[in-house]
């Protein structure tokens, strides 16, 4: 604590998952995601190391979109750890149950998990929206997209919230795992305001099959961070369709000098 990081978690079982825990050099905890419920025992000792302490205080909790990789670590720690740690905000979007059951199953149950311990944090929840800037800290938010009703495809992903983050002089770009058409309108309302810009972004949906290359053109980021497994980082799954050596070619191209990858390990990038 005290120090202006992001700590990139592992997953333990070497599986999809979106984990991070941010601390700013004014003592602010903030997490993004947390990944998979069977990672809940390590998200916790992490957290609780990071934190110096063993009930953790955390100023903000981003929720990037209703698929379990991404969010049954929190609904898990209210379940069965609730008591455990503090939590003063939850920011999130989450479109209805019913548009996500259209497509996606698992997304519709997790939103009936979602409905299920939403009375626990209820009164720390913040519905965001495109446009908003705030500050938790040190750390300054602008989200940039949240869920589209009118994207009638790819609903689950494309309704992950799209946002920059400012911290210690570095921007860093979170794209959950937004789909084309998320990174599409983000790239359509801001593409000339400046703001995507940044030296650093989240990799869309694991680095596979998530924003297009335009987007990431216009991030044009030093540092990529990926989210990612080791099988989807070596694209194999079995059926040869991930993306993720093509889009690591387009991020080689555009010139990242650095990549940070979950499968390797819980790595600290200090702005």
């Amino acid at each position: 604590m005290g120090k202006n990081a992001i700590h990139i978690l592992k997953s333990v079982t070497d599986t999809i998952g979106n984990s991070f825990i941010i601390t700013t050099e004014d003592g602010k905890l903030i997490v993004m995601d947390g990944g998979f419920a069977s990672e809940t025992d390590y998200f916790i000792s992490y957290l609780k190391q990071v934190a110096g302490c063993d009930k953790p205080h955390i100023d903000a909790w981003f929720l990037s979109h209703p698929h379990e990789d991404h969010v049954s670590v929190f609904f898990n720690m209210l379940d069965n750890h609730y008591g455990e740690f503090e939590v003063d905000r939850v920011f999130l979007n989450f479109p209805s149950r019913e548009y996500l059951a259209e497509e996606d199953e698992s997304a519709a149950d997790s939103m009936e998990w979602f409905y299920r311990v939403l009375p626990k944090f209820a009164d720390k929840m913040r519905i965001v929206t495109g446009g908003d800037v705030f500050e938790v800290g040190a750390a300054k938010f602008y989200m940039l997209y949240t869920h589209d009703y009118a994207i009638r495809s790819n609903r689950a992903n494309n309704s992950s919230l799209i946002f920059r983050m400012e911290l210690g002089g570095k921007s860093v770009m979170f794209t959950g795992d937004a789909g084309v058409e998320a990174g599409e309108k983000a790239l359509r309302i801001y593409g000339g305001s400046g703001l995507l810009k940044c030296d650093m972004c989240q990799m869309a949906h694991h680095g596979q099959n998530g924003c297009d290359r335009p987007f990431y053109e216009a991030v044009s980021p030093d540092v990529c961070i990926w989210a990612t497994p080791s099988w989807v980082w070596s694209n194999v799954n079995g059926t040869g369709n991930l993306r993720t050596l093509e889009v690591r070619a387009w991020m080689e191209e555009l010139g990242v000098k650095q990549n940070y990858v979950s499968w390797n390990g819980t790595s600290v990038i200090e702005l």
